[in-house]
């Protein structure tokens, strides 16, 4: 399949502690076009999207190093759930508990199909739960949460942009508004409108 420049923006962070199975999901998501980054480890996966603990008794106290998470932009999480140290719901829990990383997608991956463990990570804010081998029919699914996560993000972009626009400018763009509802509501009322016509007839009045 041939590389789509529209695809080729989207990147994935692919988590795994077995090499083979991070060989696999990064084969197929590079056939569907996709830039992937694979990492070995939750802790890993979090030190990439520049999410470091201060307090590893405190796990709701996390900053995101602006300096890691602007140099690369993470689109979408593919994590096996059970893996040494972390687990792939504990990163769930870490990427959904910041309040700079929590609307990026995270998708987990298991070679058990658990109900309770699905369940579990669905309510947790997971988009998906794909049992391995994970097939090219489970990363086509990925293209709806890319795509809506680009859109959301491109809405926050431009409200970003108009928020941070100079008293100046929003001065001008208010005047301005003023402007063109003073000038509808002159027309609306012109005695040009209101005159009655009749045809070339000039009523007078006794």
């Amino acid at each position: 399949m041939g590389m789509t420049t529209a695809d080729s923006q989207f990147h994935v962070l692919a988590v795994d502690d077995s090499l083979i199975d991070r060989k696999l999901i990064e084969r197929l998501l590079k056939t569907s076009s996709y830039q992937v980054t694979t990492v070995d480890s939750g802790s890993k996966a979090l030190e990439f999207l520049g999410l470091n603990e201060n307090d590893r008794n405190t796990p709701n106290e996390t900053s995101v190093s602006p300096e890691i998470h602007q140099e690369v932009e993470v689109n979408l999480v593919i994590t096996d759930y059970c893996m040494p140290g972390m687990t792939g719901y504990d990163l769930l829990k870490k990427i959904k508990e910041s309040s700079s990383l929590k609307n990026i997608p995270v998708v987990i991956m298991s070679s058990e199909n658990i109900p309770s463990r699905i369940s579990r990570c669905m309510e947790e804010g997971a988009e998906e739960f794909f049992l391995k081998p994970v097939r090219l029919s489970d990363v086509n699914k990925l293209k709806p949460h890319l795509m809506r996560t680009k859109c959301c993000k491109n809405i926050q972009n431009q409200e970003n942009q108009e928020n941070n626009q100079s008293p100046e400018i929003q001065l001008q763009t208010a005047q301005s508004n003023n402007n063109n509802k003073r000038k509808a509501v002159d027309e609306g009322i012109s005695p040009d409108r209101t005159r009655p016509r009749y045809n070339g007839f000039t009523l007078v009045s006794n």
